[in-house]
């Protein structure tokens, strides 16, 4: 008769088996500091250069303005404008993208009279560039102190009080480098149109913000 069969041994034990691998906290510590090096060099990397080619404030005037067929009764307004802007950017290396601009004439910082969109273009550095707008009045609502002054205006001969508001989304270029997106704001005032087209428009300045 053949002998029984030796007793089954019980499973070994491993503590570490089925479970995931622990890391070493030394290791975490390490890796997060790494991280936040990275980050902060990168960050630095980026100050600097900013700081280095610091843009210089881009300058805009507007060279020549008209309106045309002002009709103000004593609750709208209908009237066309033309704007000539000259935009200049004085970097010697930094170029801008004007990714979208708005343009609005305001009787007196009032009221909002007319409203018209320029079309995007790519400005270099060093350079002039000029822009047509053409802001246009459709019956629009006007305000009772507004519709009085204007009518008192149109009489004189000239509208005067009329400032120009242009608000722009642009970035900025060096080399293959681009900027992030920026809010430029402009304001230009005084601004008066002469109804008489015999007499010359002066040019205005405008303050623009970043």
């Amino acid at each position: 008769m053949a002998p029984p069969p030796p007793p089954a041994q019980p499973p070994r034990y491993h503590p570490t088996e089925g479970r995931p691998e622990r890391r070493s906290p030394r290791l975490m510590t390490g890796i997060a500091i790494t991280a936040l090096t990275l980050v902060a060099l990168v960050g630095l990397v980026v100050l600097l250069t900013w700081l280095s080619i610091r843009p210089k404030g881009l300058n805009y005037t507007i060279e020549e303005a008209q309106v045309h067929g002002l009709n103000a009764s004593q609750t709208h307004l209908n009237a066309s404008f033309d704007l000539v802007f000259k935009a200049y950017n004085p970097n010697h290396r930094i170029s801008v993208y004007y990714d979208s601009i708005e343009v609005s004439v305001l009787y007196s910082d009032q009221q909002t009279l007319a409203f018209d969109v320029v079309e995007p273009f790519y400005q270099p550095s060093r350079n002039v560039t000029r822009l047509e707008s053409k802001p246009v009045a459709r019956t629009v609502p006007l305000l009772s102190s507004v519709s009085r002054d204007l009518k008192y205006e149109k009489s004189s001969g000239e509208i005067g009080g009329l400032v120009v508001r242009v608000k722009a989304r642009i970035r900025f270029k060096l080399g293959s480098w681009r900027s992030s997106h920026y809010v430029l704001r402009a304001l230009c005032f005084p601004i008066v149109l002469h109804l008489d087209s015999s007499k010359a428009f002066e040019r205005v300045g405008c303050d623009a913000d970043i």
